[in-house]
């Protein structure tokens, strides 16, 4: 348990971010249960249950002790980092605040641990799913819906949360698609010919209005569509194809910038249509080693 005035400077911090940053609600809950939990165990470790003074007393050794204790109770260098990530964000936006030294906290060294690189399907594979999905529906217009989804995720490197959230306004599609991101952070996306053309094929066929101001996408009472729909017929389409567990709807998202990559597409041009704040970031994404990113270097700028 953490104190009424810590539970309020983590609540305003969690409506700084969602009015600010824009923070999704599934990040502003992970925020919450991140630090929360870092508030209640150095709480019980100091003993000190006012508000930003309890901050104020945190040192490295304080730090060390917490992360010590989350190892022992099973947590993976991966989530730690991601913990401690949330931790430090709070204590700067403290520091801002209330005037608090955040340094022993933002000191605290990250663990190391080993990024996974993701498991991109291969362009067969990609297609054959999509195949199954358009088939595997018992109605048309769902199998249609889903065709729609899979192809946007695979043609156009869209996250599902960001296919899912389009709005009945934008279709039919245009050229290019604004999308609205994580953090805000906005991109411009081609649509490519197969995918307006699904999308559309599903708006033929949908037995719901799809009205501006609604969802593009609806599940089969009229709602907006679950992710977990999606999610269930691509594991469903990957069972019968014998592919791994790594083939999920997110794999698309990473089929679509590398297969980019293999026909030559640019790393930075890559790195813009999927909205991602850093190159190593899109590097990792595609599964690039530094041996091939020096080879398309070479060859973007041969040596006279």
């Amino acid at each position: 348990m953490i104190s009424a005035g810590l539970a309020d400077l983590v609540a305003r911090w969690l409506d700084h971010l969602r009015g600010v940053d824009g923070a999704a609600t599934a990040t502003l809950d992970a925020y919450r249960t991140d630090v929360t939990s870092f508030l209640a165990f150095q709480t019980a470790h100091l003993g000190e249950e006012t508000g930003a003074a309890l901050l104020a007393r945190i040192t490295l050794s304080d730090m060390r002790s917490w992360m010590a204790s989350e190892r022992s109770g099973g947590l993976s260098p991966r989530s730690l980092a991601r913990k401690l990530s949330s931790v430090k964000g709070f204590a700067g936006w403290l520091a801002e605040r209330e005037g608090v030294d955040p340094t022993a906290i933002l000191a605290a060294r990250s663990p190391k641990y080993t990024r996974k690189l993701p498991r991109p399907l291969s362009v067969d594979a990609a297609s054959e799913m999509i195949g199954i999905a358009e088939t595997d529906a018992t109605e048309p217009w769902v199998a249609a819906r889903d065709t729609a989804v899979l192809t946007l995720l695979w043609g156009c490197g869209l996250r599902i949360s960001e296919a899912l959230g389009l709005d009945a306004a934008s279709a039919p599609l245009p050229d290019t698609l604004r999308i609205i991101g994580k953090g805000g952070k906005e991109r411009i996306v081609p649509v490519l010919p197969a995918a307006r053309a699904a999308v559309e094929r599903y708006r033929e066929l949908a037995p719901h209005p799809l009205p501006p101001g609604t969802k593009l996408f609806r599940g089969v009472l009229g709602g907006p569509l679950n992710p977990r729909l999606v999610a269930r017929r691509v594991e469903s389409a990957r069972l019968q194809l014998g592919l791994p567990a790594s083939a999920t709807p997110h794999a698309f998202r990473h089929s679509f910038a590398t297969h980019l990559l293999d026909a030559g597409g640019d790393l930075r041009a890559i790195q813009e249509l999927l909205g991602h704040a850093s190159l190593s970031t899109t590097q990792a994404y595609t599964g690039v080693d530094t041996a091939r990113l020096l080879a398309i270097h070479e060859k973007a700028h041969p040596r006279g």
